[in-house]
């Protein structure tokens, strides 16, 4: 798998002793976004799909609304102690006439892998509008259907099967499992997902459900909202400014999606009577 896993010798403890064992870990590293040459921030990720990650990221910050408003995205040189590039510095051209990023998008230093926003160089900056509200999104699927995802998404996260350690996002449409992407970051995970949907024209992502393997986060729904999508399931918790921008942007928003059950926090109407 590349730089995606690193592997290290570990001690396994147990009762049945100590013993030495080769342990594969989830890799992570910078990625400093630039746009038009400037730097805008620099966040920590597993590296792969990092244009994926770019175009989601500029997307769900209101920089971009498709793939035409960027015209390149081209790797810096930058090279490791082998000498090697490192594809850590990552530039964005815009295209002719798309305004740069506010200076509210800008971060101060660094983005962990845990928080996204935490590092907004302006508090204001924090929430966003999106062109592409799904409030009036009529899209309707059923408790079976919608029980069946994380599995769907389980399938799918090969990195995790090895490490156990990356946090993944899927988007499904029509009941199919169209995309899954996974990070150290969850909001890593949805930026390439909603790339992946940028740079195959699929946006605005209308009827789309974003499934994901954590907690849903006031961050998520925002970058949710700002794809299109109507709904938001997550196999966790919401926290309260989660649920309170759901409910303002007209999005259903489900958490402890789990076995057969789940609670549904906003916008009900599109989950159907079980059958």
């Amino acid at each position: 798998m590349g730089r995606v896993t690193v592997r290290r010798n570990v001690e396994r403890v147990s009762p049945n002793g100590r013993r030495r064992r080769v342990d594969a870990l989830a890799a992570e590293e910078p990625l400093e976004l630039r746009v038009n040459g400037k730097a805008l921030a620099v966040t920590m990720r597993t590296p792969g799909k990092d244009v994926e990650l770019a175009h989601g990221f500029l997307l769900s910050e209101g920089v971009i609304g498709s793939s035409e408003d960027i015209s390149v995205a081209r790797f810096c040189e930058g090279t490791g102690p082998d000498g090697m590039n490192t594809y850590n510095v990552l530039d964005i051209a815009l295209a002719e006439g798309v305004p740069p990023p506010d200076t509210g998008v800008e971060r101060n230093f660094y983005t962990t892998s845990s928080c996204g926003v935490c590092g907004k160089a302006a508090l204001d900056a924090v929430k966003l509008k999106t062109r592409y509200s799904p409030a009036a999104d009529e899209v309707r699927i059923t408790p079976e259907a919608l029980t069946g995802f994380p599995d769907a998404l389980r399938e799918r996260q090969k990195v995790f099967e090895s490490t156990g350690g990356l946090h993944a996002a899927g988007l499904f449409v029509d009941g199919e499992l169209l995309v899954v992407r996974e990070d150290v970051g969850r909001h890593n995970a949805v930026d390439k997902v909603l790339g992946w949907a940028v740079l195959q024209h699929l946006v605005p992502l209308r009827g789309a459900v974003l499934m994901v393997s954590g907690r849903a986060s006031f961050e998520l729904v925002q970058k949710a909202a700002m794809a299109g999508i109507p709904v938001l399931a997550a196999v966790s918790a919401p926290s309260s400014l989660a649920v309170e921008l759901a409910e303002e942007q007209g999005m259903t928003l489900v958490g402890f999606l789990r076995g057969d059950s789940m609670n549904v926090y906003t916008g009900g109407e599109r989950v159907l009577e079980t059958a």
